[in-house]
């Protein structure tokens, strides 16, 4: 495994409440959702992927910048980012945008997923 893929799956199990549960379907395919809400998909296959949901300014803005940065799922391209591990996007970068991420999730959550979040 990858120095990033670990980091990126640190950052990814540390979100408060985050759950990573593979798709029987696709058992390289992880979904990670907090409060039943997918905030990123991680595919670990020849080539990792990790989708992310992005702010559609920033979204054309890395895509712009880093060629590791396209689109890869039937999700809508402006609000969804997917990202080649073995890239050009710096680990940091990436950690920041799973960060980003799960906080455009919880900000769309209800006060009372909100609420339930807050306890765990």
């Amino acid at each position: 495994m990858s120095d990033t893929l670990s980091v990126v799956r640190a950052a990814l199990d540390s979100q408060l409440g985050a759950v990573g549960a593979a798709l029987p379907s696709a058992p390289p395919v992880t979904l990670y959702k907090v409060m039943n809400k997918t905030f990123a998909i991680l595919e670990v296959r020849k080539v990792q992927y990790l989708i992310l949901k992005c702010d559609p300014h920033l979204a054309e803005v890395l895509r712009e910048q880093y060629q590791a940065v396209g689109h890869r799922t039937h999700l809508d391209r402006r609000f969804w980012i997917a990202i080649n591990l073995d890239g050009d996007v710096p680990t940091d970068q990436i950690v920041g945008l799973i960060a980003l991420s799960y906080d455009l999730v919880c900000v769309a959550l209800t006060r009372k997923q909100k609420a339930e979040l807050a306890a765990i």
